[in-house]
């Protein structure tokens, strides 16, 4: 099953130093790139409907750069993650069965578009009604809003960049199903807890009103369940690999 299982410590130390060097001469290449691709995103979401009735202000003569380089790092590490992805893939795939590579490999371009999709619910769905309810709360107390563009983005990263992780929860459960980690079993008896963490979450992340914070569990809860119904499939699958494994050897053992 194993194409290492006679590796050294020292040889595995070695192997992954070598992945993380990749990834991160792939990073540098990919901080250049985004380089180029900076000015006209942060273009692109000051014009955005939530944004370009605002008046964005700069507090200190270091943040517009500050602005620059974070969304330079945040578009680097989207176009590094399927990197990081295959190298973890490629350093545990040889204690993998052959039919459990390929199907773990696929779950990289999964787990990028789950990424993507959790950065689209947040922006297009969650952070205008978030902008909206706080600036109604401003009026309402008669608030004038002076909007620092600092402040704004890192509220804007604070916001998204959570659910690009947290739509990823049913490739993260999938693959630790197929690893043996994790069981559909434990899953359900983790339930509650799972939902109550969920809940934390959903509270740390969205301002304290029922609607928005209802916009943002619910959709947690759903992914939850739908994670804990590709681990039954991935468990199933697993279990079938392994019983026809088990029947190959024992085929084998009788013919020799």
């Amino acid at each position: 099953m194993s194409q290492r299982e006679d590796m050294t410590l020292y040889e595995h130390i070695g192997e992954l130093r070598k992945r993380l060097m990749f990834v991160v001469v792939f990073f540098v290449l990919a901080v250049i790139a985004s380089f180029f691709l900076a000015e006209p995103l942060i273009r692109y979401l000051q014009g955005a409907d939530e944004a370009k009735e605002l008046t964005m202000n700069a507090f200190r003569m270091t943040d517009p750069l500050k602005i620059y380089m974070e969304m330079m790092i945040f578009i680097a590490l989207i176009m590094t993650s399927p990197v990081i992805l295959f190298q973890l893939w490629s350093f545990v795939s040889p204690g993998l069965y052959e039919k459990e590579r390929k199907v773990t490999l696929s779950y990289i371009p999964f787990s990028l578009i789950l990424f993507l999709g959790g950065l689209s619910f947040s922006y297009f769905i969650l952070f205008p009604y978030v902008v909206d309810f706080m600036m109604t709360l401003s009026d309402s107390l008669e608030i004038e809003q002076v909007i620092g563009i600092n402040e704004y983005f890192h509220f804007l990263f604070q916001l998204t960049v959570p659910f690009g992780f947290l739509f990823q929860l049913p490739v993260v459960m999938l693959f630790l199903t197929r690893l043996g980690i994790v069981t559909p079993m434990q899953m359900v008896k983790m339930r509650k807890i799972a939902y109550f963490l969920l809940l934390v979450i959903a509270a740390f992340i969205t301002p304290p009103d029922i609607v928005s914070h209802l916009m943002v569990t619910v959709p947690l809860f759903i992914l939850y369940e739908i994670s804990l119904w590709i681990s039954k499939i991935g468990y199933k699958k697993a279990l079938e690999a392994e019983q026809k494994l088990e029947q190959e050897l024992y085929e084998q053992e009788n013919r020799d």
